[in-house]
Parts: structure tokens; C-alpha cells; sequence
């Protein structure tokens, strides 16, 4: 398999072992809700889309574009960043605050949008028990930036370790707020609409997720909701439960659910680009620096 294609990231990345974890689908429900809190940006996604009827296309279709980037070929990393580069050139939102008119590309945009993701990502899984070293967590940071790049953004200006992100988020925060648009995103994730005979289900098994998802968020971002904010020491002990009980799972049969990006990979890399939290714990598979596994 030597000659296969790795893709963006490859099996010596840090990302490659990250996104295969369960819970990166709390973490991205974490984006949704930290994403939502930038006015222009959140305006975009209601003047764009049926939110309210297709968040779950959303958020699916999100899980997609990710996974294919991180484990899909060179090819396949390409083709789905110019869907998307596309699709945003064609729209426009309007500011909520001026009226005034605005590409939903917007740079500004795009890299709020990224950064929140790629935040909620390390901060889930790290919290929730994936042992990264800080240069590890830093090197996740910097190898993401060939995300942003697939969505229109220059990776020379985009974060690219866990202090210039931090840095990030405290340049931004004065521009964040919580108006209706981010309520109606908040009102939906904690009770979204489904079928009489699946509410027993979105009670017992929805809203644990949502609760821990909104738990999660930094302490700025509870205030701007005006919901309480839960114990952090709560949260953390909640997120370690959780990931225990999702990574006991069989990841064989976890990775068999559609579309198979993971299965997909390993049958073109090997049965040694298994992704795993695991092999992050050891220093001669990762390695803490930039360079080959």
C-alpha cells in the first residue's frame, strides 16, 4: 500500500486519529452552538437554509465534508472544498444589526466558522479523555489549516497553534452576541422537532448530548445564552463518561455506518492507518512534532 494516496492528513497525522473518535459528534454540536453566537455568521445559515427543518442534513452533511477531507484522497479533499467554495460564492446575507448586504465567503466568516469548529473539536475530545500532548494539540491546530485552505480561507492567516487560536477567540469575542437568530439555534438543539414516536427517544437520548454539547462551551459563551452555566467539574467528570462508553463501542462496527469514510481509508492505507486514540499515547507512532510517524 506504500503508493496509496494519504490524502491531506495520512495516518502519521494527528487529525487522522482525532476525527475517528466518537465523540467528535458532541463536539460538533459544541461548533453549532459557538458558532451561532456570531450574529453575520448565523444570519447567513437562517437566510440560506431551512435550519429549522434540515439541521440534521446540516450537521450530517458537515460530518461528511469532514470526514472526507481527513480521509478521503487528495482528489476527494478537492473536489468536496470547491463544492463548497461554490456553493458560499453564490450566496449573500444580510446584517441583522445595518441591513447592510455581505458575501457569506467573507473571509472574517469563514475563518470564525473554521476556528470554532476546530476549537470544539480538540476541546471535546481532549476533555472527554483523548491524551494529547500540548504539541500534539498544537500540531492539530496547524494541520487543520489545510481545511481552511479547501474553503476559501489562506492558511498564512489562520490560527496555527492552540495560543494563536486562543488569541483568536479573544480578538473576536466583542463582536459575539446572542440575538434571536442564535436562540432560535439554542431553542432547536435542546428540543428539535421529530415524529411523535421518536420523542421517548430525542428525551432520553437527545437531550443528554445537547445538555453535554452546551455544557462544554467556555464560560463567556453561557453568559452571552443567559442560560446557567453547569459545574465545569460536572461537565468534565459527564464528557469522561461519555467517551468511555461510546469508545467500548467496537469501532469496527461504529465506523460501518454511512458513508464508511474510515473503512474506506484503511482499505486503501492498510490495516496499519487503523486510527486510533490510543496510538496518540505513544511517542514513537506520533510524533510531538511535525515530521513522519
Amino acid at each position: 500500500m506504500g503508493g496509496a494516496d494519504p490524502g491531506l492528513f495520512g495516518p502519521g497525522s494527528v487529525t487522522w486519529h482525532c476525527h475517528g473518535d466518537p465523540m467528535m459528534w458532541i463536539a460538533g454540536v459544541r461548533a453549532l452552538y459557538l458558532q451561532a453566537l456570531h450574529p453575520r455568521a448565523v444570519r447567513a445559515v437562517m437566510e440560506n437554509s431551512d435550519f429549522r427543518r434540515d439541521a440534521w442534513g446540516r450537521l450530517l452533511r458537515t460530518a461528511d465534508f469532514v470526514g472526507t477531507v481527513t480521509y478521503g484522497t487528495t482528489a476527494d479533499a478537492e473536489r468536496a472544498g470547491a463544492r463548497v467554495r461554490a456553493i458560499h460564492r453564490a450566496l449573500t446575507a444580510t446584517d441583522p444589526a445595518t441591513g447592510e448586504g455581505y458575501p457569506v465567503d467573507d473571509p472574517d466568516l469563514l475563518l470564525w466558522v473554521h476556528c470554532a469548529q476546530i476549537d470544539s473539536f480538540l476541546h471535546v475530545l481532549r476533555r472527554s479523555g483523548v491524551r494529547l500532548t500540548p504539541a500534539q494539540a498544537d500540531r492539530y491546530v496547524d494541520e487543520n489549516r489545510a481545511g481552511a485552505r479547501l474553503v476559501g480561507l489562506d492558511p498564512a492567516g489562520v490560527p496555527a497553534d492552540t495560543a494563536a487560536l486562543a488569541a483568536y477567540f479573544e480578538e473576536v469575542r466583542p463582536r459575539l452576541a446572542a440575538g434571536a437568530d442564535a436562540r432560535a439555534v439554542d431553542d432547536f438543539l435542546r428540543a428539535p422537532p421529530v415524529p411523535a414516536l421518536l420523542e421517548p427517544g430525542r428525551k432520553l437520548l437527545w437531550r443528554p448530548v445537547a445538555a453535554l454539547a452546551y455544557g462544554s462551551l467556555p464560560a463567556y459563551a453561557h453568559r452571552l445564552y443567559g442560560r446557567p452555566a453547569p459545574d465545569p467539574r460536572t461537565v468534565t467528570r459527564r464528557l469522561r463518561l461519555t467517551g468511555t462508553l461510546l469508545r467500548s463501542i467496537p469501532a469496527g462496527l461504529r465506523w460501518r455506518l454511512p458513508p464508511g469514510h474510515i473503512l474506506k481509508a484503511m482499505r486503501r492505507m492498510g490495516p496499519g492507518s487503523r486510527p486510533s486514540a490510543y496510538t496518540l499515547r505513544s511517542p514513537a507512532s506520533i510524533l510531538d512534532r511535525p515530521g513522519r510517524a
